[in-house]
């Protein structure tokens, strides 16, 4: 049991099954950890050391876990990136257009398909809790959600442009490339140009 925690501390103490057997465990090994409490089931396949501290993102975590090629998206990014006083109640995430929509029965999640330009542009990775997360850039996201403004809701739009437009990072000429990519330029130029 000590090599099998011993791989789970190497591996930032967060693996999903087929990885941990994949590093040589066994499935009697794993479950050996589990009915011992050194490790715990955090979503349906994917294992964490309970000695860890408690994770602050759990549902981001999880997605981070279960779908690699995910990228949070819309609500969801606009929670991360503290631009909205909105509690999405399940994680929006983006995947390329052709893909195969993944099955997580927890956390809920809301599947969007993106055309490859507008998935692939604007990605950045954050380690939450040891665990890269794929997550649109606030200026994607706030395109995004331009884009989706009938889902998303035109007031949460609003809500968002106001608060990036509050902070000093916060630029025009890269909020308008985003618009260009998800082609919603001449919808948004007008809020930016009352905003900026």
């Amino acid at each position: 049991m000590p090599r099998a925690e011993d791989i789970f501390t190497r591996h930032g103490g967060t693996l999903r099954m087929s990885e941990a057997l994949r590093l040589g465990l066994t499935r009697r090994e794993l479950y050996g950890l589990r009915d011992r409490g050194l490790i715990e089931c955090v979503s349906r396949g994917v294992y964490r050391l309970t000695a860890l501290p408690l994770i602050s993102r759990p549902d981001l975590v999880t997605v981070g876990l279960r779908c690699p090629g995910a990228v949070v998206c819309l609500t969801s990014a606009l929670a991360f990136h503290e631009l909205t006083t909105q509690v999405p109640h399940a994680v929006s995430i983006a995947i390329p257009r052709p893909a195969r929509a993944p099955t997580i029965d927890f956390p809920p999640v809301d599947v969007h398909r993106f055309s490859s330009a507008a998935y692939e542009s604007g990605i950045e990775t954050h380690i939450i809790d040891r665990v890269p997360v794929k997550v649109y850039s606030p200026a994607k996201t706030l395109a995004d959600c331009f884009k989706f403004r009938n889902r998303v809701g035109m007031d949460v739009v609003l809500e968002a442009l106001k608060l990036l437009g509050a902070r000093d990072d916060a630029k025009v000429g890269e909020l308008l490339r985003f618009a260009a990519v998800c082609r919603v330029e001449k919808v948004m130029r007008p809020y930016l140009e009352v905003t900026f």
